[in-house]
């Protein structure tokens, strides 16, 4: 038989639940104070209350937000980090972008300068001209100066055709194939090129060093050993029509010293190249005016058909 508690208990523990009228007059006297906040607004009943109220938790409130806005504001952070990743990923491809077109705008003013120049140097040579790009430099484990260029026998070009570009002389064709052509420069020591002093018509042999760059010089004898070229004097290339490989009367540079040799009984003058060998870009072939071509050829009167 189980434990039973005496009935007074179980009515002591009854006694101790409000009656149900104190919960219905705290409801009504609690919504008579809602109405009566809501109605008179500031001059509530309910304000001073609500006044201490604040008083009292205002600091807790600020402590908590304090304390809690660190936590709040990762996420916010990582988007805002993220956010200025891009834009500065955006921005840095854009610089990327203007950078190279305003590259790219130079190269192609550089290079429309370069086929005015090639037009011009036709007009003065009366000669036709195949252009033409230089796409690639020979090796130095060769120990020879060449360059490749851009336009072959279906151009019209064989070897040993002279090469120019708007500054002077180049060189002359080695060897071509169908689309491309390989070209040996003045300053190869192999390089032999007949020279003529420009003001007394003398004649001599001009030989490459095998130097590029702003030391690249050529080497000039001439066959009068009696006569001393002056310092400045134009140097042209001196040769016949149809014989070539060079044709004569182009520029080819300035004497800048004479060096005379009292054992040798010889005079070397140097001559610096009116080309600048290390930026070749565009170049033209001296080709016949009646040439058959797969590209336009520049004329002798300077145009372009």
């Amino acid at each position: 038989m189980g434990l039973r508690l005496p009935e007074k208990r179980w009515r002591g523990l009854d006694d101790r639940q409000p009656p149900r009228s104190t919960l219905i007059a705290l409801v009504l006297a609690s919504i008579t104070l809602m109405v009566l906040d809501q109605q008179t607004g500031d001059s509530s009943p309910v304000e001073p209350v609500r006044a201490v109220a604040s008083e009292v938790f205002a600091p807790v409130e600020a402590v908590t937000s304090t304390a809690v806005r660190p936590f709040t504001a990762v996420p916010t952070w990582f988007r805002t980090k993220s956010s200025l990743r891009e834009q500065v990923e955006h921005l840095e491809a854009e610089n990327a972008a203007l950078r190279e077109e305003v590259a790219s705008s130079d190269l192609d003013v550089a290079t429309l300068a370069e086929f005015e120049g090639l037009t011009t140097a036709a007009a003065d040579l009366g000669r036709a001209l195949v252009p033409a790009r230089v796409i690639g430099y020979g090796p130095a484990q060769s120990f020879s100066r060449t360059v490749t260029i851009d336009a072959g026998t279906s151009a019209g070009i064989r070897p040993d055709m002279t090469v120019v570009n708007d500054d002077g002389l180049v060189g002359r064709v080695l060897r071509a194939t169908r689309r491309t052509a390989t070209v040996l420069l003045i300053l190869d020591p192999e390089s032999v090129v007949g020279g003529r002093i420009g003001q007394s018509k003398e004649i001599g042999f001009l030989k490459g060093r095998g130097v590029l760059g702003s030391q690249g010089r050529l080497d000039l004898e001439l066959l009068d050993q009696s006569l001393v070229p002056a310092q400045g004097d134009t140097v042209l290339s001196w040769g016949s029509d149809g014989v070539g490989p060079y044709i004569p009367g182009v520029p080819v540079g300035t004497v800048t010293d004479v060096f005379e040799s009292v054992r040798e009984q010889s005079r070397r003058a140097v001559i610096e190249p009116f080309v600048d060998f290390t930026a070749l870009d565009v170049v033209g072939v001296v080709v016949p005016p009646n040439t058959s071509s797969d590209r336009a050829l520049v004329r002798v009167d300077g145009s372009i058909g």
